[in-house]
């Protein structure tokens, strides 16, 4: 068998235009695309004989020339809360191999899956386990939305037929925004209805502030925003997220209301990590309802989660409902986020996965702006 027999294009990851002009180089109708799409993500198969609505000469074709290609799970481990942590094994930069983490929650009424975009961070957020890993790499659309594909394989469908995900959150290792061209034909696919056919109230992407491409997905889709805020002015900020020094809060803030503006979103969830005697207080709490009171947001306040290595602690629960109740008094939306998955590291910033070429990036540097794909 010759080199070019071997190779075979990976069909996972390539959006509606991209899979139409694929089959075009077979000689194949465009609507064999859209066939295709409903096999891979609607029902997950991945094997091209058994899509019997397609042409018994393409599917021999597709066999040959074409896979649907998944990342491998490393590990595998559920919580007492029946929260379920896979650990996915990534080709990494420089040829050494890398994991990343993808984490599904089981709520009532609800199956939320977190999945990754980077190898990695380059952010350098000071209390997030991912960021101290350093980065690696960005993740292609294949790798993205692998994790989805892979996760509902794993799940598998409810009594009643359906799927068990019905939320997916880009909250995972990396920074969504700054692999940008790669996330957003993954989400395009999450959103497609012939891919995964989610609401784009049911898929949310978490960034740091990247204020720029906070502006282009304003253009180019349509998913719920959430912003990863921490602190209620830029001294504080500055410290707990770095990016804080490039975009300030003020930035940040008028790009948040442009994309509300924009995509008719209904609000902006703003991120808090609670952190013990750092951003806890009660002239805290007023500083930002401050910030956000009369504009179209929420407050999602998260416990600390500790990882080894760390300085921070986690606000006790008293402070945690003080902060909650004075950001209510100040007329701002807040909720307190239950942890989940907390026995298996599978909480909120507690991601490590196994960046094992830690080139380590720090914002400012020439590669953090080189992980930062426009």
């Amino acid at each position: 068998m010759n080199a070019a027999a071997r190779v075979r294009s990976n069909l996972l990851g390539l959006n509606r235009s991209e899979l139409e002009s694929y089959v075009a180089t077979l000689g194949a109708k465009p609507f064999r695309a859209r066939q295709l799409l409903k096999w891979i993500y609607r029902r997950g198969e991945p094997d091209f004989t058994r899509m019997t609505d397609l042409a018994r000469d393409f599917r021999a074709t597709l066999a040959t020339a074409a896979e649907i290609r998944v990342p491998e799970i490393v590990t595998a481990r559920t919580s007492v809360d029946g929260t379920r942590k896979w650990l996915l094994r990534m080709p990494g930069a420089r040829g050494a191999q890398q994991a990343i983490e993808t984490i599904f929650i089981p709520e009532p009424g609800r199956g939320t899956l977190c999945i990754s975009s980077q190898i990695g961070c380059a952010l350098d957020c000071s209390f997030c386990a991912t960021g101290q890993q350093g980065f690696n790499r960005n993740l292609s659309p294949a790798e993205i939305i692998g994790q989805v594909w892979l996760a509902n394989r794993e799940l598998g469908r409810d009594p009643d037929g359906e799927r068990v995900i019905t939320n997916v959150v880009l909250m995972g290792m990396g920074e969504p925004l700054a692999n940008y061209r790669n996330v957003l034909p993954a989400m395009q696919l999450m959103l497609d209805d012939l891919g995964y056919d989610l609401s784009r109230r049911r898929v949310t992407l978490s960034t740091s502030g990247l204020v720029p491409q906070i502006y282009r997905l304003a253009q180019d889709c349509n998913v719920a925003l959430a912003v990863s805020l921490h602190a209620p002015n830029d001294r504080l900020r500055d410290e707990l997220v770095p990016i804080n020094r490039k975009h300030p809060i003020r930035e940040l803030l008028e790009a948040c209301w442009h994309y509300l503006e924009r995509q008719n979103g209904r609000s902006v969830t703003f991120e808090y990590t609670m952190l013990d005697g750092v951003n806890d207080r009660p002239e805290q709490a007023r500083e930002l309802a401050v910030l956000l009171s009369g504009h179209d947001a929420k407050v999602n306040l998260i416990p600390f989660n500790t990882f080894p290595g760390t300085k921070y602690r986690r606000s006790p629960a008293a402070a945690i409902q003080r902060f909650r109740d004075r950001l209510v008094q100040g007329g701002v939306m807040a909720t307190v986020r239950r942890t989940r998955g907390d026995d298996i590291d599978a909480a909120c910033g507690q991601l490590r996965g196994q960046v094992l070429d830690r080139t380590q990036v720090r914002l400012g540097s020439k590669l953090v702006r080189l992980a930062v794909q426009a």
